[in-house]
């Protein structure tokens, strides 16, 4: 209830509505952007075994295992703050069908909000790739968030890994991995709002000059998952499965290498 009205209550019934509106304001936000972030539109059958690929749906990695493997590469990506693993699962389920092992990681509280969290996702890497020797090509990926942490990864221990590729990320911006070995590839969307082109291009001299740049022409940040429409991202003039279908080659193309294929985990 307000304070009662009368003389020297007025300032503190303005207060009381105050902290009510703020308080209001904040539970809707908060209410808005989780419904925002929330998976959509992602096929049940994505998430069930077949006779050619495993789902195996855990509490840190959502894996999908190729009945047959296609070589001994195998694809590591780390999920965008607030995104659920299974936002990926279409653009990622059919690179296991195309015969390589895809692990989603997700991050610790969705989002890894604090230097820990973030340490954590990165141990979730670690793990994976311990768990599977018979992978030996290792690429290392992610979106938004993920991007920055699959950065690091390979700035840790580039050793570990035969290709790094960025998806819907300003960064590398903190680290300077342009004397990286490794074959790296850069997807960005030219309409994405969060990580807008101009700032991905701004820290272009970060990356190695052997870098393979791919711009997704009329693409923006949501579209990279299967989620709604994220704040501050711009509108996409291009299908939610075209600018999926040419992040997918990207991956592809990767795994595909003759350095992912034979280049040993250490």
């Amino acid at each position: 209830m307000p304070p009662e009205s009368g003389p020297g209550r007025s300032r503190r019934g303005v207060h009381w509505w105050v902290r009510r509106g703020f308080l209001l304001w904040a539970c809707g936000s908060t209410l808005w952007l989780a419904n925002t972030m929330r998976t959509r539109g992602v096929a049940s059958g994505l998430m069930r075994s077949s006779a050619d690929v495993s789902v195996r749906d855990g509490d840190e990695v959502l894996a999908f295992l190729p009945v047959s493997p296609n070589g001994r590469a195998g694809l590591v990506f780390l999920c965008g703050a607030g995104v659920s693993a299974r936002a990926y699962a279409p653009l990622l389920r059919s690179i296991a069908d195309s015969g390589f092992s895809v692990f989603v990681v997700r991050l610790p509280y969705r989002f890894a909000p604090f230097a820990s969290h973030k340490e954590q996702a990165l141990a979730r890497v670690n793990r994976v790739m311990a768990q599977h020797p018979g992978i030996t090509g290792w690429v290392v990926s992610g979106h938004s968030l993920g991007a920055a942490l699959a950065a690091r990864a390979a700035r840790n221990d580039p050793g570990k890994f035969a290709a790094l590729v960025l998806v819907g990320t300003t960064h590398p911006r903190d680290d300077d991995l342009s004397s990286l070995g490794l074959p790296v590839t850069k997807v960005y969307a030219t309409g994405d709002g969060v990580a807008p082109m101009e700032r991905v291009l701004a820290n272009r001299r970060l990356l190695p000059p052997h870098t393979m740049w791919i711009a997704i022409e009329g693409g923006n940040h949501s579209q990279f998952g299967h989620y709604g429409h994220q704040l501050f991202d711009g509108r996409a003039t291009i299908s939610r499965e075209a600018q999926q279908g040419a992040t997918r080659s990207a991956l592809l193309a990767a795994l595909s290498s003759p350095v992912s294929a034979s280049t040993p985990a250490r």
